[in-house]
């Protein structure tokens, strides 16, 4: 997804309400402070400053790459995109809650589940016997 200026606002939520499996729009650190892209928040209440930051995975609606995680229609809970997107689960960043505009919606937590999964078979080490 290419990352968007920011141009659209909506009611705000409270951040400190955003949780595990949540898609926020907010800044994107890797264009600068005028854009954003969405995220979904893969950090939970264990995390040492829940509330305050959160750790997120990039979407795209870009299809090119096998390793994007897609999410189909019915694995939104509630919310969605305006186009069909998919979670990138190397795309790894904290997010602090200033730097959130809106919870765009909330995604299953089995899907969440799966990228975490993909996300640390990109981390783990590989043995060799």
């Amino acid at each position: 997804m290419q990352p968007t200026r920011r141009r659209r606002t909506t009611s705000r939520i409270v951040t400190s309400d955003l949780e595990r499996c949540d898609v926020c729009y907010g800044a994107d650190p890797f264009k600068g402070s005028d854009y954003a892209r969405p995220w979904l928040i893969i950090s939970n209440e264990h995390h040492p400053f829940h509330g305050e930051q959160y750790v997120v995975l990039a979407l795209t609606t870009r299809t090119w790459h096998d390793g994007f995680v897609h999410i189909a229609e019915d694995e939104w809970i509630e919310g969605g995109t305006p186009e069909s997107s998919s979670i990138v689960p190397w795309s790894v960043e904290t997010i602090e809650r200033g730097d959130i505009e809106f919870r765009q919606g909330r995604i299953e937590s089995s899907l969440v589940d799966r990228t975490v999964a993909e996300l640390t078979d990109y981390l783990r080490s590989e043995t060799i016997d």
